[in-house]
């Protein structure tokens, strides 16, 4: 994009942790934000602690969304149009976890991690295609590293990410005769809540919510005739074991 400034993006989860981060990179780039979470308070906090920050008021707006729903969705993405006249960023964000054995696993946490990390960046996608064609914009998803590396107790959420990774690869392929960029990062250990964790100095060698903010921005300001289409991420010097 030859200007980030006064661009518009929409971020699912973006009221913590990565999501939360790439919010304030974008914030601090001047482009316009729309953030979403399940929970409608959360995401206006969020909302109004990021403007606060990066003294962007009017600037950002939180929406209530569930990525599970399809018409949650466009709903947001139609909140969006309304608010700000545009959307050409969308960063399919929002995911969470659910680990133990095949044994353990209930099909309520399978369905959970399925529907919110693998659908909701379908329904991401595609509540927002026509808005993106209009304004040869950018698609960027969250994967993992879980997404091509499997692990014991990992089933639902290597199976979430590695269809992240192979979803977002076609659509890539899908979208491109329309002007439009698809990437997927994938990171490794990064600090954030996931999985019940808790930021802290002992996790400084992990990369960091602003970390991935810089990536995005990097991304975005890619020359248009260039595409990393997928990216894995990892801490430099992860500790000993």
């Amino acid at each position: 994009m030859d200007t980030l400034k006064d661009k518009v993006a929409l971020i699912t989860g973006g009221t913590k942790g990565i999501g939360y981060g790439v919010a304030e990179a974008l914030l601090n780039q001047g482009i316009k934000v729309v953030i979403t979470s399940r929970n409608e308070d959360s995401a206006n906090k969020a909302a109004k602690e990021l403007a606060e920050k990066t003294n962007s008021k009017g600037q950002i707006i939180g929406v209530e969304a569930d990525v599970r729903y399809l018409e949650s969705q466009a709903a947001a993405v139609k909140q969006a149009i309304d608010t700000f006249g545009q959307l050409d960023i969308v960063i399919a964000n929002a995911g969470l976890g659910h680990f133990g054995s095949i044994e353990d696993l209930t099909s309520d946490q399978w369905n959970d991690v399925i529907d919110t990390n693998l659908t909701g960046v379908f329904n991401s996608i595609k509540a927002s295609v026509d808005e993106l064609k209009k304004s040869k914009g950018y698609y960027i998803t969250i994967s993992s590293l879980a997404g091509t590396n499997f692990f014991a107790g990992g089933s639902a959420y290597n199976a979430s990410k590695f269809g992240v990774t192979g979803f977002t690869q076609a659509v890539m392929l899908d979208l491109r005769e329309h002007g439009i960029k698809v990437s997927t990062i994938m990171p490794g250990s990064v600090s954030t809540h996931f999985n019940g964790n808790e930021p802290s100095d002992k996790g400084a060698w992990k990369i960091q919510i602003e970390d991935l903010g810089e990536l995005v921005v990097d991304l975005l300001k890619m020359n248009p005739r260039t595409l990393p289409s997928k990216i894995e991420v990892r801490p430099t010097t992860p500790p000993s074991k």
